[in-house]
């Protein structure tokens, strides 16, 4: 079992910065693949970020591509998004998931998932 905790949400304006991270515990979180999730009021969850166990590989939806970077530093038992050039449309709570013994993409079905931390962005 594996706990997830995700930080760094908050209000910015667009154009704006922020920096999330999904820290776990119970478990290290080396043995996860990790995707960033996202739900908006009133829509389905979307699809942010993937990143595979030790970072070699990443997968972006187009709406976030060439703006958010998301990364992991296994040590720290983190994984970061960072976020730039925030947009209004990018509002929503954010999510942390891990997949037990990935060994494929796309990700099915994930395993773990965090609370969520709220982002806000403000035109």
């Amino acid at each position: 079992q594996v706990q997830l905790v995700e930080s760094g949400g908050g209000s910015v304006q667009a154009g704006g910065s922020l920096r999330l991270s999904c820290t776990a515990s119970g478990r290290t979180l080396s043995s996860y693949g990790v995707g960033w999730f996202r739900q908006a009021p009133g829509k389905e969850r979307e699809f942010v970020v993937h990143i595979s166990r030790y970072g070699g590989t990443t997968n972006y939806a187009d709406s976030v591509k060439g703006r958010f970077t998301i990364s992991r530093d296994n040590a720290k038992n983190t994984v970061y998004l960072q976020m730039d050039n925030l947009k209004p449309e990018d509002t929503a709570i954010y999510y942390c998931a891990a997949k037990e013994f990935p060994s494929s993409w796309p990700v099915r079905e994930y395993d773990y998932w965090g609370q969520g931390t709220q982002v806000t962005v403000s035109s």
